[in-house]
């Protein structure tokens, strides 16, 4: 009786394994194919990952910034350190708190040629948390010259910048919000703590 019941309990899961085998996703099917899906990226048909940069962006999104910091270096390795990557390293160190990588990477990508307004932005943040801002207004001043005042967050930054040099105490006891731009879909917000 007993081994009647193995027997079946034997078949049944062979034939449960033939039949995933036989679907049309098959055996290996990644979870990660989907675009919606919350696992990371599979291998594409052709042998190919995804592309490091994309994934970088995607682990800032997720607040992995170690994880994402990885990923860029990646991306730097396969297509050159350009100005993006730079800027998305200087990011991910935000994230992280290293201030100081992160003014030095800004400080790259603006001497740059393809310099975006975002970039010029992001280092004025850099140089308000660290409390240089006479020079933080400087670049923020040239951000919104370039963005031609079409950015509300570079706009708001430069006018708590003019502020904040203005009346030195207009720091004192409040906490000061800066706007960090990132290129893409999702900005970071950067809060001053007491």
């Amino acid at each position: 009786m007993a081994q009647t019941r193995r027997a079946t309990a034997l078949l049944c899961l062979t034939t449960c394994i033939a039949l995933a085998a036989c679907s049309s996703g098959g055996l290996g099917t990644s979870l990660g194919t989907n675009k919606d899906s919350p696992y990371a990226p599979s291998l594409k048909k052709n042998g190919q990952g995804e592309d490091p940069l994309i994934v970088g962006h995607r682990l800032t999104a997720a607040g992995e910034h170690e994880l994402a910091l990885k990923s860029f270096r990646l991306a730097a390795s396969d297509q050159g350190l350009t100005t993006e990557i730079i800027s998305a390293m200087a990011s991910a160190n935000l994230g992280l708190g290293r201030l100081g990588q992160a003014e030095s990477l800004l400080r790259r990508a603006t001497e740059a040629e393809d310099a975006t307004p975002e970039d010029w932005n992001n280092l004025g943040v850099v140089l308000m948390e660290r409390g240089e801002t006479a020079e933080a207004t400087q670049i923020f001043r040239k951000a919104f010259a370039i963005d031609d005042g079409k950015s509300d967050s570079i706009r708001e930054n430069l006018r708590i910048a003019l502020a904040k040099l203005e009346n030195v105490d207009y720091g004192d006891g409040q906490e000061q919000d800066y706007k960090l731009v990132r290129r893409g879909s999702s900005d970071f917000l950067i809060r001053k703590t007491p």
